[in-house]
């Protein structure tokens, strides 16, 4: 696909500054919401957290802290490589896991018949999908010295 006033195709044009303050503001809520759960299904205890997540009260400890452990890992990574400016491309993998596991999530879900959790899921997907192919396509960082 090509731009008709430029002629150019529209993956080879820098990305302006509207998509850039977008991709940080996205990467910033993604980061902060997988963070946030993250170190809550890592450091809550189950009964604390089955009462705010059903779901983990009815799985292995290791499974709900495993999900932690990925969830913290998701959201550090999809900000902290390209704020560091260091493997950046760290980010675009952080973006697809992600995407990845909340493409699973609202699998698990609506299987499990909680459609009330779906909201966020519904969010966090589009601003997952949206970090990985801006960073991956529009919008790429750097890394530090290249």
């Amino acid at each position: 696909m090509t731009s008709a006033s430029y002629g150019t195709p529209i993956s080879s044009r820098p990305a302006g500054k509207t998509l850039r303050v977008a991709l940080w503001t996205a990467q910033c809520l993604v980061a902060l919401a997988f963070c946030a759960s993250g170190a809550m299904k890592l450091t809550t205890p189950i009964p604390e957290l089955s009462a705010m997540m059903p779901w983990a009260g009815q799985y292995p400890v290791a499974f709900v802290r495993t999900i932690g452990l990925i969830d913290l890992a998701g959201g550090l990574g999809i900000l902290l490589p390209a704020l560091s400016r260091i493997l950046p491309r760290l980010t675009v993998w952080a973006a697809l896991g992600c995407t990845v596991l909340q493409l699973f999530a609202i699998a698990f879900h609506l299987g499990r018949g909680e459609a009330m959790v779906l909201p966020l899921n519904f969010v966090l997907l589009p601003l997952c999908a949206f970090v990985l192919w801006g960073r991956a396509r529009r919008a790429p960082i750097r890394a530090r010295g290249g």
